[in-house]
This record gives structure tokens, C-alpha cells and sequence, in this order.
């Protein structure tokens, strides 16, 4: 496969599971700044949910004052803003446009139907009328383009391609999820009755990675700081946990391999055992902000060897 055309693919889908990530979260905040709290805490969930994704000092730029409305605008529909949702949506059309040839008729209908709908939505009032609908609705066309990929495309190159580029962006979004809310909290005392307000909390984060029902079928207890980071980092079995994105990011990278991607493989595998014999409780003792930071930037680095071995080169 040419190296572009992998490019297009690889980003295409890390667009859109960028897209439904935010709204992921957005949803989340949503509904817990409805909870009783001060405009102190309110305030601050809103800040950190523009730390998860590095974009504060951008906000305060183009912003100043800190307020819900805003933050919804430039995390949904602000041009300015590569990573809103209407920008991943655009960026992930454009991206399957250049490769149409490569995807059936119906993964290309499903990413120009999205792209087209969405401005729909956004100019009808839908964000500012039932917030909550629209985050559904996104999330529902990331799940779709995600089946009709899978359910209509031969399983080359190219879904290889498509499928490392979900898993890279899922990994990355779920430790930074976790490490914004766990470098918040003082410590983690084991067995520890949460708070009202924390239980709160920890359902909403287990909510926007689809974990809640999940949760209460592995550990059928009280949720708990220490049993929601293994069901996010060390599960398998649960779709948006580290180690289940590894599990991908391994085995895709295997069906593309070529002459110069073994250090990138070696360095794929050694992530991904990491974490497939890892045990919650070392994580924690060795620092679980430090496991996650070191995680994200290594994740970022192997995005970076692959560019470098399988797809357009990053400009110097």
C-alpha cells in the first residue's frame, strides 16, 4: 500500500474516534455540572476537561473568562479548534475524500453523511437545546463508521491501517482520563468508603468510556478508585481499557509489517506485556501519574515510528 494512502486512512479514523471521545467527555460534564456543587467545582471541571485535552492555554486565548457556553463552542464548533468535534469530523471527510477509492461505497457515505449532518445540527440549535442528544448522536456515527468498516471492507491493508489508528487515539484518551482525575486526588486508600460527591464522580468517568454497566458486572461492589484504573488499564476484556487498545495495536501492527518496522513492533510488544502481566496494585505503589504520563508519552512516540516506517513522513 502506498505510504499515503495509509496516511489518509490512519487518520481518518483516528479523527473520528477523536470526535466521539470529546463528546465522550463533553456529555459527562454536562450532566455532573448539573449536580449540587459550588461555581468553585463547577468551574473546575471544566478546566480539566480542557486540560485532558492540552487545549487551556488555547481556550484562554481565544476566550478569556472561563464559562460553560464557551467551552462548549470551542470543544464542539469552533473552527479555531483542530481537535472540536466539527473539526475531527471535517478532518476525517476530507481525509477518507482523498482515499475514496480505497473504501467501499458505504464507509465513504457514512463519513460524508456525518460531516454534512453535523453542520445540520449545529446550525438547527440541537448543542444548545438537548446537548445531551447530540453527544449520543456523535457517538452513534463514530460506532457506525467503526461497523460498516468492519462489515463491508475486505480485511486488508487497509482496515489494518483504519483499525491502528482507533486504538492509538482510544489509548491516548483513556490514560489521559485517568491521569487527570487520579493526579487530582491527594491518595487512595484501599477499601475506603468514596464520598456522595466522588461516587458521583467515578460513575461519570466510567460512563463516558461505556465502563458503568461493565463495572457492576466484573466487581458487583461499591465503585472504587483502585477497581476503576484496573478496569481501564488492566482488563482485556473491557473495550476501552489500555491493555485491550495494546491487544489491537499489536496485532494490526503484525499484519503490516515490513523491513524497517521491528523496533517499532519490539517497542509495541514491550508496552503492551507491560501491561497484560501488570498487577493494580504495583501500579499504584509505583505511582499511577507517573505510570500514565510515561504511557502517553511512549504512545505518542510509537504513533510517531509508525509515520515514520509506514506512512508520510512528518516535516522536520
Amino acid at each position: 500500500m502506498l505510504s499515503r494512502t495509509a496516511d489518509h486512512l490512519f487518520w481518518m479514523a483516528r479523527y473520528t474516534e477523536r470526535a466521539e471521545n470529546t463528546a465522550r467527555m463533553l456529555d459527562v460534564n454536562v450532566q455532573t455540572s448539573m449536580l449540587p456543587q459550588s461555581a468553585e467545582n463547577a468551574e473546575q471541571g471544566w478546566r480539566a476537561m480542557l486540560g485532558i485535552s492540552e487545549l487551556q492555554s488555547a481556550y484562554d486565548h481565544h476566550y478569556g473568562l472561563l464559562n460553560k457556553k464557551d467551552v462548549l463552542d470551542f470543544m464542539v464548533r469552533d473552527p479555531m479548534n483542530p481537535s472540536s468535534i466539527a473539526s475531527c469530523l471535517k478532518e476525517a471527510r476530507e481525509n477518507a475524500r482523498a482515499v475514496r477509492g480505497t473504501l467501499t461505497t458505504e464507509v465513504w457515505e457514512t463519513q460524508n453523511a456525518t460531516w454534512l449532518e453535523v453542520q445540520e445540527k449545529l446550525a438547527s440549535g440541537m448543542l444548545e437545546q438537548d446537548p445531551g442528544q447530540f453527544f449520543e448522536w456523535v457517538k452513534f456515527r463514530s460506532h457506525l463508521s467503526r461497523g460498516v468498516t468492519l462489515g463491508t471492507m475486505l480485511k486488508d491493508e487497509a482496515v489494518h491501517f483504519i483499525r491502528l489508528g482507533t486504538f492509538l487515539e482510544r489509548a491516548d484518551n483513556t490514560a489521559r482520563i485517568l491521569d487527570v482525575k487520579f493526579h487530582s486526588a491527594k491518595e487512595i486508600e484501599s477499601g475506603k468508603q468514596l464520598m456522595q460527591r466522588d461516587f458521583y464522580y467515578w460513575g461519570a468517568l466510567l460512563r463516558s468510556v461505556s465502563g458503568f454497566e461493565i463495572y457492576r458486572k466484573v466487581y458487583r461492589d461499591v465503585i472504587t478508585p483502585e477497581r476503576v484504573a484496573e478496569l481501564l488499564m488492566l482488563r482485556g476484556d473491557m473495550p476501552r481499557s489500555l491493555l485491550a487498545c495494546m491487544d489491537e495495536v499489536v496485532a494490526n501492527l503484525a499484519e503490516v509489517r515490513n523491513d524497517v518496522s521491528a523496533d517499532t513492533e519490539r517497542l509495541a510488544g514491550k508496552l503492551h506485556a507491560e501491561f497484560k502481566f501488570a498487577r493494580i496494585e504495583d501500579i499504584l505503589e509505583a505511582g499511577l501519574h507517573d505510570t500514565l504520563t510515561e504511557f502517553l508519552e511512549r504512545i505518542f512516540e510509537l504513533g510517531n515510528r509508525i509515520s515514520r516506517d509506514f506512512l508520510v513522513p512528518l516535516a522536520a
